[in-house]
């Protein structure tokens, strides 16, 4: 319970079932591949599971494609994905409560209802299993590796330790949208990356596809663009920030030699071993599964930093990963990186001091679904928790998903004008798979100056981007 007697939302329940694993009476357990939490009843789960079955019949009779989506209940938000064919997950999130105090009364509690909005945790439930895919493969992957038990297992280890970093309480429209942020650069520091990456990938014939970041955002990748977003994440919400606290206590690796030309290097590996120099450390590399040339791939994923750059290395999971095989990659990447970086940290100082000359005073999200950009000034940098909580009333914040869901289901570009009870103006801008979403601060305004002042600053911040007239 927060300060003021307001309780945040939270994770209630989580779950995967096939409800052709279990079709005889008596056998439902079978049903659940995972349920957390693990120390509910099995009684319980398996009422829950058949709850679940019983509202997807239900809502098959009216939609047969997507036949459940989300039900709303005063104390929760249950939300459905059919993520496989006969694979179901569902979330349970409480409804935020306010505690109230009756004068000379008992406490009440009252639930926010509306404040929880059904496309943002849709959203989160997606990306759990895209989270999943990932780094597990698909439920069918595991099945036709060992059997149910084998599902059964990688669930348990996946969502064991990804549920716990859910933070349900942040969750808004970034969400829902999914982005990414691009790092500027000129081309001539374009081409540098690319001849970089080009470099790399020759020497290392093993290496499948690359994507390099600077200062937390993408500058290029060879991935297909849904596996991007999600290893990109991955990346900013869990791996980088659990490097920030190191970093700031002063462990970056030191400088050291790279090569016998003794070039040095700040070269360190974040997804690789602990120590070059012991051959029996320990070794940190996932596999992931992505798509190469359409067809599904494991590989093994290797993330190298140097400075503010580090680059994604996706090496074929065929490949055995020797000492002998990073010592390699580290002699070959550290000293050029290391360079590439310190070219880059000019730019970005440049592009950062004219990014403040210029910070606009209003705030806006813009996402381009064709590339999946995003930009923002909203939310803070990601840092050691992630992406900051939105610097905006929560008010606004749900007003922006619910002007996001509006677009969602219109098919032809829209613009969307919204007074809050805040005095503040909400504006959304869609047209030609580009959104702009607009919070300005002005009190006494009508509706015709606002139009205005959104065309003015349509023209002078996002002059490159064809809105309605």
């Amino acid at each position: 319970m927060q300060p003021g007697g307001i309780a945040s939302p939270a994770l209630v329940s989580f779950c995967v079932y096939n409800p052709g694993f279990g079709p005889r009476e008596g056998e439902e357990h079978k049903k659940i591949l995972y349920y957390f939490p693990s120390e509910v009843n099995i009684d319980d789960k398996i009422r829950s599971v058949g709850l679940c079955e019983a509202i997807v019949q239900f809502t098959r009779t009216f939609c047969t494609e997507e036949p459940a989506q989300a039900l709303h209940t005063q104390t929760n938000r249950q939300l459905f994905l059919e993520a496989e064919e006969n694979f179901w997950m569902v979330m349970v999130v409480s409804n935020p409560t306010l505690e109230k105090q009756e004068k000379d009364g008992p406490r009440t509690r009252e639930y926010q209802e509306e404040e929880l909005l059904d496309n943002v945790y849709k959203a989160v439930l997606q990306q759990s299993y895209s989270m999943y895919k990932l780094f597990k493969g698909t439920f069918e992957t595991a099945l036709a590796a060992g059997g149910v038990e084998t599902l059964k297992r990688r669930l348990h280890e996946f969502f064991s330790r990804y549920l716990p970093t859910l933070r349900l309480a942040q969750c808004d429209l970034l969400d829902a949208l999914g982005g990414i942020t691009f790092f500027p650069l000129d081309k001539m520091t374009y081409l540098k990356v690319q001849s970089f990456v080009n470099r790399v990938e020759a020497a290392l014939s093993a290496v499948s596809c690359t994507a390099f970041l600077y200062h937390e955002q993408l500058v290029w990748s060879g991935l297909e663009q849904e596996d991007m977003r999600i290893l990109y994440k991955y990346l900013t919400t869990s791996l980088f920030p659990s490097t920030v606290e190191a970093e700031l206590a002063g462990k970056e690796s030191p400088i050291r030699s790279g090569s016998p030309t003794n070039l040095q290097h700040y070269g360190r590996f974040l997804l690789g071993p602990s120590s070059l120099a012991e051959p029996g450390g320990s070794v940190r590399v996932p596999r992931i599964f992505v798509t190469t040339n359409t067809a599904p791939q494991e590989l093994h994923l290797i993330v190298y930093k140097a400075l503010s750059a580090a680059v994604c290395f996706m090496v074929d999971a065929s490949v055995d990963l020797t000492i002998d095989y990073f010592r390699e990659l580290d002699r070959l990447v550290g000293p050029q990186l290391t360079l590439l970086a310190s070219d880059i940290a000019e730019q970005f100082t440049v592009n950062r001091r004219a990014a403040t000359d210029k910070e606009p005073q209003f705030k806006f999200i813009y996402f381009n679904r064709m590339n999946l950009a995003e930009k923002t000034t909203l939310h803070g940098r990601r840092a050691a928790h992630a992406m900051a909580p939105a610097n905006a009333p929560p008010e606004l914040m749900r007003i922006l998903g619910d002007v996001h869901g509006d677009f969602t289901r219109a098919s032809e570009d829209e613009e969307v004008v919204v007074k809050a009870m805040s005095d503040y103006w909400v504006v959304g801008k869609k047209s030609d798979q580009r959104e702009l979403y607009i919070i300005l601060n002005q009190k006494n305004a009508n509706l015709i100056e606002v139009n205005e002042e959104v065309k003015k600053l349509s023209v002078t911040h996002f002059s490159n981007i064809f809105f309605l007239d």
